[in-house]
């Protein structure tokens, strides 16, 4: 049996990052185990909607860096785009918000792991301002893909406090809604 001690203590301690970065490089070899780590999640009807563009040339960060308005992650060394095409799936229902969701938490948790810190940015850059297009523009991503989040990865100057969460015993139950 697997010992899950690890991975509950990593999911249980991971944070939403939204400070400085250390300017040190993340290496590729972490980024790649990252990525994998978001390209193994579960897909629907294993579409494999998610593609994903790492970005750790600092001229490039810099035109994305540019293009986020109100600025985010201004100091972190890497960046991983996320992708998304909408394909459809079982009785065309398609699971693409599904399929990246995993993924992307699949990443979060890589990062955790690793020491890293990041944030899920999404909202902030598919508002109707679409950042997301201006990034994909200056990511070449072709039509048919849409970009969807981003994930800053790096080594945080600081901790992130612990956000508070509601008791177990209000948001989860057995056998019944509102049941110990």
């Amino acid at each position: 049996m697997m010992e899950n001690d690890g991975i509950i203590e990593t999911i249980k301690n991971r944070r939403s990052f939204r400070g400085l970065y250390k300017p040190d490089k993340v290496p590729r070899e972490d980024l790649t185990a990252i990525m994998e780590a978001g390209l193994a999640a579960p897909s629907g009807c294993n579409k494999q909607t998610v593609s994903l563009i790492c970005v750790d040339d600092p001229a490039v960060l810099e035109k994305i860096h540019d293009v986020i308005d109100p600025p985010v992650a201004q100091t972190a060394p890497a960046f991983i785009c996320v992708l998304t095409q909408r394909i459809p799936a079982y009785r065309d229902k398609c699971f693409a918000v599904q399929d990246y969701s995993a993924a992307i938490e699949n990443m979060l948790l890589a990062i955790e792991g690793f020491g890293y810190s990041s944030c899920w940015y999404e909202g902030h850059i598919t508002d109707d301002d679409r950042i997301c297009d201006k990034i994909a523009g200056i990511l070449n991503v072709p039509g048919g893909y849409e970009l969807v989040c981003v994930l800053p990865v790096g080594t945080a100057e600081s901790k992130p406090a612990a956000p508070l969460k509601k008791p177990f015993g209000e948001r989860a139950w057995f056998n019944s809604f509102g049941k110990g």
